[in-house]
């Protein structure tokens, strides 16, 4: 079971109060239903049962600012190299990047050239044609 992260702000940026008390309403029941589930409340259909007691982690910031991004970046960043300290692993040193800053070699000298190289996968040279 995995946690999920919930994160809301309590103002909107334009001014929209009932559409941002739409969202901050649905935010709140999308956590209580994780929390509660439908379990014994009668329900027929199999498919309409949900176990609840899902654990979510909940964050709600004033308003989305460069500020509170850039908290929520540093948190995040920060989480991550404490989960590497208790499961003992450097969590910035990992093969899988390792394996994308030598791809990037490739993909820059595409850069460089104006042009993709024939080595690039399919949808790596998609992605890349929609760029260069």
């Amino acid at each position: 079971m995995i946690p999920a992260d919930f994160i809301a702000f309590k103002n909107d940026l334009f001014n929209t109060k009932p559409h941002q008390e739409a969202l901050l309403s649905n935010f709140v029941a999308q956590t209580q239903a994780l929390m509660q589930g439908t379990e014994g409340e009668g329900i027929s259909n199999p498919y309409h049962v949900f176990k609840g007691n899902r654990p979510t982690n909940t964050l709600l910031l004033d308003k989305l600012t460069p500020e509170s991004l850039g908290s929520l970046i540093a948190l995040y960043e920060h989480k991550l190299f404490v989960q590497g300290v208790v499961w003992n692993i450097f969590s910035y040193d990992q093969w899988g990047v390792q394996l994308g800053k030598v791809l990037a070699d490739t993909v820059l000298e595409d850069f460089k050239k104006g042009q993709i190289s024939e080595t690039h996968d399919s949808s790596t040279a998609a992605l890349l044609n929609k760029i260069i």
